[in-house]
């Protein structure tokens, strides 16, 4: 069951990540991440472990997607968390409009402080 104030921590972290996506600023982006993070993306490789590779990850990003104002707006955003562990997922316009990813991101709670302990990026593929 969720704690109203709990939520809001998740939420408030999930929207400053965004936030410092929008403005390319990679050490917020990591700010809340732990150093053993699992990462699954969109483009290879598909799995990385670890706060450097997650790091990297973010300055191929922007040699290929300057940061902007209509970058990674998160949607539809629902949060599940317990005392020590949550969950969040929702939807991610990369550049403002289509085509939308989804994001799901697992959290535990360390010192006090929530932090991202898993990322999960994926885009829909149409099957014919």
């Amino acid at each position: 069951m969720n704690d109203a104030a709990t939520e809001a921590d998740i939420r408030n972290l999930i929207e400053a990540w965004a936030e410092a996506v929008r403005r390319g600023d990679i050490e917020r982006i990591v700010r809340d991440h732990l150093d053993d993070l699992v990462m699954f993306d969109v483009p290879e490789p598909v799995r990385m472990t670890g706060l450097d590779v997650y790091r990297e990850t973010w300055a191929l990003f922007f040699r290929h997607n300057p940061p902007g104002p209509e970058r990674f707006l998160v949607e539809d955003l629902a949060v599940i968390a317990g005392t020590d562990v949550a969950f969040a997922h929702g939807l991610l316009r990369i550049g403002g409009g289509e085509p939308r990813c989804r994001l799901t991101m697992g959290l535990r709670k360390v010192d006090g402080r929530w932090r991202v302990s898993h990322e999960h990026h994926s885009m829909p593929i149409e099957i014919a």
